[in-house]
């Protein structure tokens, strides 16, 4: 049975400030999906949060970019920011960059992450949503998922998985993409990968297969806008287990809570930390930057759960070293490397304060 599942998210409303989301938020897009299931447009769907972020995890056979299924998501967005600027909730619909819709979410704000797969005799999938952060934040879990041994030891001694994996890589500048086959051009793709304000895995596909194995959002809203409007809080589907990682192998990059864009205005690296769906309230200097996981196995397209993943307390340590990262950073204050660099500044609120200041600057001797 060919499957598509599409994971849609914005951020539509905070509450309080940007460190939550209303119940009444959750509630209304319940009430959209439910209607577009019982009509048939959808064969299942999941409606939760991470922080401030509205997540719709949609399951159906109308193929990845479906206008049905885009301007299904855009509706309830909208829906949504009645509700909030009806509650007066903080950046009521400020992911929604147009007043209309025009086929298709990308490049209007939303994130997504589409994948479209012949479902397996078994299908588990982890769903990874993140709040206070960037889209390259899933660079070094992909790497580590499907590239690095030493994480993920099906890579070593799982016959279907030793032939590697093919990563796609997306150049957010200048729109352009390559795809890396590993092992074997692992360095070549740490040279980008490396550099993820710039260079974002899309998706990953089996090489033994050909099936695709992963795929996230690299939406950036700054370069959509050409301003700040708020940070993009990425979405990441993982398929696991048979010809790819195990539930376990893809979990375990995130016991390392590296360091990521976003933060504070989006102007600052901390810690990536892992956590309850419940516990993504983002509050301290609003973060540190938060990533949830719900997995689900799928049955005919029918998305048995939410499990949720981060809840289990070996993830413990990994939030206690997050947040001795928090302080740790935190006491730079305004200075590099927790504040971003100048070249990634010009996407935040800076360029207004180097304008009004520009004519001082006087030439050297």
């Amino acid at each position: 049975m060919k499957i598509t599942l599409s994971h849609i998210k914005a951020d539509i409303g905070g509450y309080v400030g940007h460190s939550e989301s209303h119940p009444d938020i959750l509630a209304k897009a319940e009430e959209c999906l439910a209607k577009a299931k019982k009509e048939g447009l959808l064969i299942d769907y999941h409606v939760t949060k991470c922080g401030d972020d509205l997540q719709l995890i949609m399951t159906h056979q109308q193929g990845e970019e479906s206008e049905k299924i885009h301007k299904l998501a855009w509706d309830t967005f909208i829906e949504g920011t009645k509700v909030a600027k009806k509650l007066k909730l903080y950046g009521a619909g400020q992911d929604l960059l147009s007043d209309a819709f025009s086929g298709n979410v990308k490049g209007m704000g939303p994130g997504v992450a589409e994948m479209e797969f012949e479902e397996r005799p078994s299908e588990p999938i982890l769903i990874f949503m993140a709040d206070k952060t960037s889209a390259g934040a899933w660079n070094m879990p992909l790497y580590k998922m499907f590239a690095d041994p030493f994480n993920t030891i099906g890579l070593v001694i799982a016959p279907n998985m030793h032939t590697g994996f093919t990563f796609e890589v997306h150049d957010v500048k200048e729109h352009k993409k390559i795809t890396l086959n590993c092992p074997e051009e692992i360095y070549d793709l740490l040279i980008f990968i490396g550099a993820p304000s710039r260079y974002m895995v899309k998706a990953v596909y089996s090489r033994e297969t050909n099936e695709i194995a992963a795929v996230s959002s690299t939406q950036k809203l700054s370069l959509i806008a050409g301003r700040y409007v708020g940070k993009d809080d990425p979405v990441c589907v993982v398929r696991a287990q048979g010809t790819f990682p195990a539930v376990g192998e893809v979990l375990e990059p995130f016991t390392l809570p590296h360091l990521v864009e976003g933060w504070m205005r989006g102007s600052h690296h901390g810690p990536f930390m892992p956590v309850s769906i419940p516990d993504s309230t983002p509050t301290r200097f609003d973060g540190p930057p938060r990533v949830t996981a719900a997995g689900f196995q799928l049955a005919e397209g029918k998305l048995i759960g939410p499990r949720d993943m981060f809840a289990d307390k070996s993830f413990d340590i990994a939030r206690q070293q997050a947040n001795e990262i928090a302080n740790y950073m935190r006491r730079h204050g305004p200075f590099e490397p927790h504040r971003l660099p100048l070249e990634e500044m010009e996407y935040t609120t800076m360029p207004q304060v180097a304008k009004k200041l520009e004519g001082r600057f006087v030439d050297l001797d």
